[in-house]
Formats: structure tokens, sequence, C-alpha cells
């Protein structure tokens, strides 16, 4: 949207963003945007809080009456509301998993067992809601798991998308085994924030361990793409990214 804006003043319409990562906001530089410290995909902070989404709505249009410039980057100053109180069950890890993996066990075939224990939470995901976001690199999901977790060898695995470019056929396996994982945990009754979801994966699952493990050996890639994503895409900011 910061790019576009560009475009949109060019041909005489003013504008104002609302920019989720204030790094690429200093970059493109927008004519006007509000840096906001909300998670991905939520630029208004948090669902069910109309009077708080108010707010962040009047601060980036308030940048239209804005006298300074040529660029106007402001940040807001709240974070958003947390879960409600009495919307709170508590998150329970929606499968027991077996104990812990014995030392000749590695990261790869730890996640695969992992994946099958959560097949029946993913599988009633699925009965659920008639859909999922799994399915972008075409992979089966061990598949696109043993081939992530080739990126721990000096050389990975043959590229199982020919007609993508390793990096990007890399990202879309990571894609497939993050919504596999955010699916099933969300099966389980209760309510749960997204955040508890992603600290679940990357702080108690042995996928979150392989891809902490994958990113750390991949920094020293030569593909330079793939550099790219795992240092400044692959882990959120909230993981310590």
């Amino acid at each position: 949207m910061s790019a576009l804006a560009h475009y949109f003043e060019e041909e005489g319409l003013a504008t104002t963003a609302i920019a989720l990562v204030r790094e690429h906001a200093e970059k493109i530089r927008p004519p006007r945007a509000l840096w906001v410290p909300f998670e991905l995909g939520r630029p208004l902070g948090a669902p069910d809080e109309p009077e708080f989404q108010k707010r962040v709505l009047r601060a980036a249009l308030a940048l239209l009456e804005s006298s300074t410039g040529p660029v106007v980057l402001e940040d807001f100053p709240d974070d958003a509301p947390g879960a409600k109180a009495e919307d709170m069950t508590g998150w329970v890890c929606p499968v027991s998993f077996a104990p812990p993996p014995a030392e000749d066990q590695g990261p790869a075939t730890a996640t695969l067992q992992e994946i099958a224990e959560l097949s029946p939470w993913y599988q009633l995901s699925l009965d659920r809601r008639k859909r999922t976001m799994v399915g972008v690199s075409g992979l089966e999901i061990d598949d696109a798991t043993r081939f992530v977790a080739s990126f721990l060898d000096e050389t990975p695995a043959e590229n199982p998308m020919p007609d993508r470019p390793a990096a990007f056929a890399f990202k879309d396996a990571f894609t497939d085994i993050l919504a596999y994982y955010s699916e099933a945990g969300t099966a389980q009754p209760g309510t749960r924030s997204s955040q508890e979801v992603q600290d679940w994966f990357w702080q108690q699952t042995a996928a979150g361990k392989l891809m902490l493990a994958v990113q750390e050996a991949a920094r020293n890639s030569a593909d330079a793409d793939l550099r790219i994503f795992v240092e400044k895409t692959m882990l959120p900011k909230t993981q310590g990214g």
C-alpha cells in the first residue's frame, strides 16, 4: 500500500496509509503513514474492539491534515487491547505429545511424528471450516517438512517445485507447515489469541525447533533470496525475529 500511495498521489488523490512494518514505510516513504505496533494482518489492532479501531482510523485520517512533509510518518502510541477476561478459557495444548524424542531422533523425524499426532485436529478444523490455507506449495505436508528440513544439510534436497526458485519453494513449504499447525492448534475447544497460537508453535513444538534450526543454518546460504527470507520474514518479531 505504501508503494501504491505514490501512484495515487501522482494522479492527484491524497492518501494516508497504515503501516505494520515501520522499516518498509521508512524505505518506501509514502506521503503519509501511521505505524501501528500490532500483529501482522491486524492493522486496526484487535477484533471486536470498535472504539479502539475507530481511534486507529481517526489517527490515520488525521495525517491528511498535517502541515509537515513531504513525508509524514507517525507512530500510534498504544498497543492493541488484549483478549477480554470473560472470553478467556485458557490455552490448552491441543494434543499430548509423546515424551521428548531419543537423542538419535533428528528434528525432521520429531516434526513428522508431531504432524501425525496433530492430524486428527487438523482434520477437525478442515471439517468445520470447509477450507484450509495448507496447499500453497502443492506438496503433501510430510514432503513439505522433509524439504524444509533438508536445508539443515550442506546440500539441500532437490527443489520439488522446478518452476519456482528454491528460496520461494522453501517459503511455500514453510507457509504450509505453519498453516497446518495453526489450523490444528485452533481446532481445540476454547478461546485463544493468535499470539498464543504463535507462541505455542515457536516455543513448544518440534516444528518450531526445526524452523529455528533451519533459520540458523540458512543464514549462511549462498542463495541471497533465502537469506533475506530467513533473516527478515520467517521469524515473527514477537518471537525475537
